[in-house]
């Protein structure tokens, strides 16, 4: 039987939200001038919302719709619907990444931070493209840190035999994501002029136990929501994944530095011949 869709916390995932939102950016920058005057822009895996506000400050005139299957996500980010200052409209609606189907024609599809939650994402890459405007671009950045110890780690504890009954393989999600190379030779064979690069960032986290802090917005969020309400065995979990991550990333005088690889890929469709 499937394991069931993680919990989330729209308040533990925005503890960094700093460090969470700087990708973005960086991926948003490298975004290309899109075809409409007033594009039509998907946001898949919106989360909070935090970020998908981002786009309507690119483009003013822009109808964004941002899309998440959580609906704890989706009450927190529907404070920002409504029309915006540059004339256009944001909104949120329901819906899984992983089955998504666009309905009709967009200018952009974005996703930051979410495609890794979803096996075989690759594979709906055509029909998103068929989706796309002339000229339009699909944008993701996916985590490409699977084998940093934070999550080498998780995936450790989580197969042990203390857990292995209750967590199984929950936590080990390196099989759903590709390599750099691997999203190039995809995209650049569907036609897309493709803009690919990895960058690591050197997280300067603060406080106790921060990296266990992080994890508990977005990694641990399978393994938490499968202990459910036994509070025992979920600070039980914890503990033990904490001392372990206290010795993979000490603390030092400044803080506690905590490296994070991710994945960029910029990918716009050919526009119509002059």
């Amino acid at each position: 039987m499937p394991a069931a869709a993680p919990a989330w916390d729209p308040q533990q995932y925005l503890h960094h939200t700093d460090h969470r939102t700087r990708p973005f950016h960086e991926l948003l920058a490298r975004v290309p001038a899109l075809p409409g005057q007033a594009p039509r822009i998907a946001d898949i895996g919106c989360g909070p919302g935090n970020v998908t506000t981002l786009l309507s400050g690119r483009w003013p005139a822009a109808r964004v719709t941002g899309f998440d299957n959580s609906p704890e996500m989706l009450d927190a980010a529907r404070v920002y619907a409504g029309p915006t200052p540059g004339g256009g409209q944001l909104d949120f609606r329901p819906a899984d990444a992983a089955h998504w189907a666009p309905d009709e024609t967009y200018d952009l599809i974005i996703a930051n931070a979410a495609l890794q939650w979803v096996e075989g994402h690759a594979e709906r890459f055509p029909d998103w493209l068929d989706h796309l405007a002339p000229g339009g671009t699909l944008a993701f950045q996916v985590p490409g840190n699977y084998d940093a110890p934070s999550h080498v780690l998780l995936a450790e504890l989580c197969a042990s035999p203390r857990w292995r009954a209750r967590l199984g393989g929950s936590a080990d999600r390196r099989v759903l994501i590709l390599e750099p190379e691997e999203y190039f030779q995809r995209l650049s064979c569907l036609g897309c002029e493709t803009d690919v690069w990895e960058t690591t960032y050197l997280h300067h986290l603060q406080g106790p136990d921060p990296v266990l802090e992080w994890t508990k917005g977005t990694a641990l969020r399978p393994v938490l929501t499968a202990l459910g309400n036994d509070a025992a065995a979920r600070e039980e979990f914890l503990a033990e994944y904490g001392e372990l991550l206290r010795t993979a990333y000490p603390a030092g005088s400044h803080g506690t530095v905590f490296p994070f690889r991710r994945i960029f890929v910029v990918a716009r469709k050919a526009g119509v011949s002059a």
